[in-house]
């Protein structure tokens, strides 16, 4: 099992919250070393320190552990209406049209 993965999403998340390392580690009581570590899948954070980074960076643990999990899937596909949902209605509609067209080839 691959866990790399889940330093990568800690750091997309932290990324799209414009911090630095040095950041989260101050608001955690972490080395910023220690970040960059867990980031780089060097290290697998404790579950209470887990859990404290992401709270501290506002996200789920079903998103930074999708690619390790069975629900991965589930997780992404619920991003993905996210997306969607965001769009104009007439972007929607093309990419249901796309999905309409890929699912009926089965």
């Amino acid at each position: 099992m691959d866990l790399s993965s889940i330093g990568k999403h800690l750091k997309e998340k932290r990324l799209q919250k414009s911090w630095t390392q040095e950041k989260l580690a101050e608001n955690l009581n972490l080395s910023p070393a220690y970040i960059g570590m867990i980031e780089r899948g060097e290290k697998i954070p404790k579950l209470e320190t887990f859990i404290r980074i992401i709270n501290e960076l506002g996200m789920s643990a079903d998103v930074a552990l999708e690619d390790v999990t069975n629900i991965g899937y589930q997780v992404r596909m619920s991003q993905y209406i996210d997306k969607i949902e965001g769009l104009p209605r007439e972007r929607q509609e093309q990419i249901y049209e796309v999905l309409d067209v890929m699912l009926k080839g089965k």
